[in-house]
């Protein structure tokens, strides 16, 4: 029996498809406190010229703002995408509660592939990760944008 996506996951998918149709690879990302989302960003590195525009990034940063603080303690981060170790790390110091995560990322990711940040021993901070929510919607997306550019 298959379930629905939470709500945050079939939003950040949706900001997946707009920044595929933007021509950035295509993820999305939810912040969520207490059930209200505070933040959401799409993947923009070419849009805005900048290498750390990640869609996570984005909506740490977004999130951060709206609430007047750098910590993000009863948050958690809904992504279409494994986090890549840079987004990992501001995850870790924006001590986000939980990560939420589709598809993994066997050559970029962070999280529980390549550097794995949160296992280091110098994190101080150890968000709750859950992955494969969406895993299926996420993959098909990625698999269909790098297949249109090969």
């Amino acid at each position: 029996m298959a379930f629905p996506l939470p709500d945050p996951m079939r939003r950040a998918l949706a900001l997946a498809e707009a920044a595929a149709m933007e021509g950035e690879v295509p993820v999305g990302a939810v912040i969520v406190r207490n059930g209200e989302v505070l933040a959401e960003g799409g993947n923009a590195p070419r849009r805005l010229s900048d290498p750390t525009a990640h869609a996570e990034m984005i909506a740490i940063r977004a999130a951060a703002e709206r609430i007047g603080a750098d910590r993000l303690q009863e948050c958690e981060l809904w992504v279409t995408l494994e986090p890549c170790a840079m987004c990992a790390g501001a995850i870790a110091l924006a001590r986000i509660a939980r990560v939420y995560y589709g598809a993994p990322d066997p050559k970029g990711g962070g999280v529980e592939h390549g550097a794995r940040v949160f296992a280091q021993p110098t994190c101080h901070h150890r968000p709750e990760v859950y992955s494969g929510i969406g895993e299926r919607e996420a993959g098909a997306l990625l698999r269909t944008f790098f297949q249109a550019r090969r």
